[in-house]
């Protein structure tokens, strides 16, 4: 049996990085570890291939290649996914689809042969079974949420690491929080899940043993999850790191309560953690009570923010305009948080309504559910009917954006990071001296826009704070992507 598993392509958004990985020599950011995952849980006898349209172009050879052409997608790879099951279907190659966008959006894929939806450890096995005795049906479905014990180790033979910056690595799925507009609690369930750290330790030796020199992302749906168990993981982190002097960083998602617990974030600095995406979304109380995001409600916001700072730990953050409670004030008050915390990363989004959520069904409940938009903001689109008048909306978080990653307020904010960011590793100044000129090169040689302000901001930063010279210059490195992509 010969499987080709297909990896849609992803647009150039705030997450692709597309710039600075190009500059970097890669091919894109991450591999798909879904895919990866799903070929361990195949048969070792099945022929398989891995084609990731972000690294590589699908021919039609490779299609006809296969018995079965398995894709996997989130719903912001919609449009090339819809691309490749064209593709297969004209080729008459039977594709198996799967992945967060068919568990959610099946019934729109009318082309597609075979869906093996939610877990594959769980409805994997179900569909070989089926295959096995030649009676294959349309859809397998579970509402099982799997021991994470049953998951492999994914299969880092059908990639080259070469193509990719950063590794993934999952420890847990779930989270215990239920945000309205949120889709993970339907797709992975609210009780947290996790990998035993021994498990852990495996997938990372096994990163370690390829030789891997850059970052490690752990892709949970919240790294805090079972709290207890996530300590217990980070303290053989530590332990292992010692043994085989692991020098990669890491970096992974989590809820803001984290900054409540000291030990935790002293176990992930040990363990070499540099960097965290919290979930914000606003500074607007109203807003937070609206969508039950219970976790950010009754504290200081900002001060939760560079609890991380002080263990060294960089936050990047989501954001979202667009509440029913949200009027035209939030656009500014929004900027103003995200200045005033230092958040360089700040990822601003308008708000959709994600299937199967409770924001969707609420919305569908009050006639304001749009069907014309697929629910990922990628064009200032939004897929319901807002109480903020649209245009006000629309124009405000455009305004927003583009303000936001200017190069005065995209300086500014890095220098807020600085005053309270103390980093974790001490880098010799000798050792610091040819990466530092690499990448004032590269900044110099790809900055178009912005180049008095970074000159400015590293000039301020040699006199005030020349420790943190190394972290400045990362922040800068980056602005390289956000200049073009919010241009």
């Amino acid at each position: 049996m010969k499987i080709l598993m297909v990896y849609p392509e992803c647009p150039d958004t705030f997450w692709s990085m597309k710039y600075i990985i190009k500059i970097l020599g890669k091919k894109a950011s991450l591999p798909p570890l879904g895919l990866m995952t799903v070929s361990s849980l195949l048969p070792e006898e099945f022929e398989k291939k891995l084609v990731d349209l972000n690294t590589t172009k699908l021919t039609d050879k490779d299609i006809l290649w296969a018995d079965f052409v398995f894709i996997s997608a989130m719903i912001v790879q919609k449009e090339s996914s819809i691309e490749v099951i064209k593709r297969c279907k004209k080729l008459g190659v039977k594709i198996v689809a799967g992945g967060p966008m068919f568990t959610s959006l099946y019934e729109q894929f009318e082309d597609v042969d075979h869906f093996i939806l939610n877990e594959g450890e769980v409805t994997i096995p179900m569909f070989l079974e089926d295959l096995k005795k030649g009676e294959l049906k349309k859809v397998y479905a579970s509402q099982q949420k799997p021991d994470m014990s049953l998951t492999p180790v994914p299969d880092y033979s059908i990639i080259n690491p070469e193509d990719y910056y950063i590794m993934p690595v999952q420890t847990s799925r779930g989270c215990p929080f239920d945000c309205d507009f949120c889709d993970i609690v339907n797709l992975n369930g609210r009780i947290p899940r996790s990998k035993s750290p021994e498990q852990v330790i495996k997938e990372l030796q096994i990163i370690h043993n390829i030789g891997w020199k850059h970052s490690v992302f752990f892709v949970d749906d919240n790294f805090l999850g079972d709290k207890n168990k996530t300590k217990k993981i980070l303290k053989r982190i530590i332990e292992w790191r010692k043994e085989v002097n692991f020098k990669p960083m890491f970096h992974t998602e989590i809820s803001i309560n984290a900054a409540d617990d000291d030990e935790l974030l002293e176990l992930m600095r040990e363990a070499g953690f540099f960097l965290v995406f919290i979930g914000i979304e606003t500074p607007s109380a109203e807003s937070l009570k609206e969508c039950h995001k219970i976790q950010n409600q009754n504290r200081n916001l900002a001060e939760s923010v560079r609890k991380f700072y002080k263990y060294g730990m960089e936050v990047t953050a989501g954001f979202i305009i667009g509440f029913d409670s949200d009027d035209d004030t939030i656009f500014n008050r929004q900027l103003q948080f995200i200045q005033e915390t230092g958040i360089s990363k700040a990822m601003i989004e308008l708000l959709q309504a994600l299937p199967g959520t409770k924001l969707f069904k609420k919305l569908e409940s009050e006639g304001r559910l749009l069907r014309t938009s697929s629910g990922v903001c990628l064009d200032s689109t939004i897929n319901f009917i807002p109480k903020l008048d649209k245009e006000i909306l629309v124009e405000g978080y455009n305004k927003l954006v583009k303000k936001a990653y200017s190069a005065r307020y995209y300086f500014e904010r890095v220098s807020n990071f600085l005053k309270y960011y103390k980093p974790t590793r001490k880098i010799p100044l000798h050792k610091r001296i040819i990466p530092s000129l690499i990448k004032i090169y590269i900044i110099l040689k790809h900055l178009t826009k912005g180049r008095p302000e970074f000159a400015r901001f590293m000039l301020q930063t040699l006199i005030k704070c020349p420790a943190k010279f190394p972290a400045a210059l990362d922040q800068s490195v980056l602005y390289i992507h956000f200049s073009k992509v919010f241009s």
